[in-house]
């Protein structure tokens, strides 16, 4: 496997459902069933997108991620800073079958600097299995089984320190 990889600093400690006892702001930030992207903007002038790492994979070089998307000769993988005003907010790691990269969405290859939520929530065909919550360190994390067209993919979200998640109302 590979440690070229934007999430590996520390493990993610992933919660069970029964571990929910976050606190009622944070909880309500990472249980957003909408475009975090969308979410951001409210709370700067300007979202843009740093891409870290963009290609394929083999399932040899899936994390746990294995466990939650079918089986795939290859995935493409995206991994992303995504900054407000300027200031990192979030690391963002996507995980994409190679069977969900067809017709339109072979287009998910090529969004470069674009957020992924503008490319995702741009249309109705987007469904979310579940939301899975955990943490790395202080740094709080979500995990989305998203399926487009009915078709997966997997998102990872680290909320770095600087994000609106930790700013208390």
């Amino acid at each position: 496997m590979t440690e070229d990889t934007i999430l590996t600093s520390t493990p993610i400690h992933w919660f069970s459902s029964d571990e929910t006892s976050l606190p009622e702001d944070i909880l309500d930030w990472l249980m957003e069933v909408g475009s975090m992207t969308r979410r951001f903007e409210q709370h700067c002038q300007k979202v843009s997108v740093s891409p870290f790492r963009e290609c394929f994979i083999t399932a040899e070089e899936l994390r746990d991620e294995s466990k939650h998307l079918p089986v795939s000769e290859k995935y493409w993988l995206r991994e992303i800073v995504l900054y407000g005003d300027n200031i990192p907010w979030l690391l963002g790691r996507t995980v994409i079958p190679a069977e969900t990269l067809t017709g339109p969405d072979k287009q998910l290859v090529d969004v470069g600097t674009v957020p992924l939520g503008r490319y995702l929530f741009s249309g109705n065909n987007l469904t979310r299995d579940y939301i899975q919550i955990g943490q790395q360190e202080d740094r709080w994390v979500r995990r989305s089984l998203l399926r487009l067209s009915g078709k997966p993919l997997l998102l990872t979200e680290v909320f770095l320190p600087e994000s609106p998640v930790y700013k208390t109302k």
